[in-house]
């Protein structure tokens, strides 16, 4: 494996790293992936679903989709977003990311299905009975993710959150998503605006990252601080 890895600063309720999805997929392709959750919409932040939410969300959702590519479902336009029992927190979606990675390595599948869940099905991702259902459904063994995610909750996750922004301090990572390529001790930031929809061409930079350390390219800003997103 490459001595080059990849760091990625992400949030599962955080719109712009779903659109960078296919980034992170194709980087999986060539080089390790490091996920590192940064608690968007936890404690204070945590959000009730409200008229106010989902006039906020829709436009950048809709700026997404356009760069992008990534879909939003009807289960998720229709249905989440009218959901005013629902609540957006960021903390359990990502315990249960590091409580699939603790299991078995899946923390980067486990976000991903996460993503689908939220923004494509309209599912309630901040509920423990949720989480349970998407591990079963890439294949872990329900018991077994359950007692995972009991131990990764609480001051765990907290715990991971606060190491994340002083990690994203230490790298000036301005918000979600980031990425931070290491070789041999040495961290890059990448500017990968440009490259949402992309995903070969975002591929190739990472190729030529590892091969000839090309600068990264740069591009319009964009993405999602650690109060909220910003289109």
């Amino acid at each position: 494996m490459s001595a080059t890895t990849l760091h990625y600063f992400y949030d599962p309720l955080c719109g712009w790293c779903y659109g960078a999805a296919p980034l992170v997929k194709a980087a999986r392709e060539v080089l390790p992936v490091i996920p590192h959750g940064g608690g968007m919409m936890t404690g204070a932040r945590r959000q009730p679903v409200t008229a106010q939410l989902r006039d906020f969300v829709k436009p950048h959702d809709a700026r997404i989709a356009q760069l992008s590519g990534q879909p939003f479902g009807e289960g998720y336009r229709d249905g989440l977003l009218h959901d005013t029992e629902a609540v957006f927190d960021s903390e359990p979606p990502t315990a249960a990311m590091l409580a699939a990675e603790a299991l078995a390595g899946r923390g980067l599948d486990m976000l991903a299905q996460l993503q689908i869940a939220h923004y494509v099905e309209g599912r309630r991702i901040a509920d423990r009975a949720v989480l349970i259902e998407v591990a079963a459904s890439l294949g872990l063994e329900a018991e077994s993710f359950a007692v995972a995610l009991d131990h990764q909750s609480g001051e765990a996750v907290q715990a991971h959150i606060q190491q994340t922004r002083a990690f994203m301090a230490q790298m000036a990572a301005q918000g979600f998503p980031s990425f931070v390529l290491e070789t041999g001790g040495v961290f890059k930031r990448l500017d990968v605006a440009s490259y949402l929809g992309r995903a070969q061409d975002f591929q190739t930079l990472l190729r030529n990252q590892i091969h000839s350390a090309t600068a990264p390219a740069t591009g319009e800003a964009f993405g999602c601080d650690a109060d909220g997103c910003a289109l």
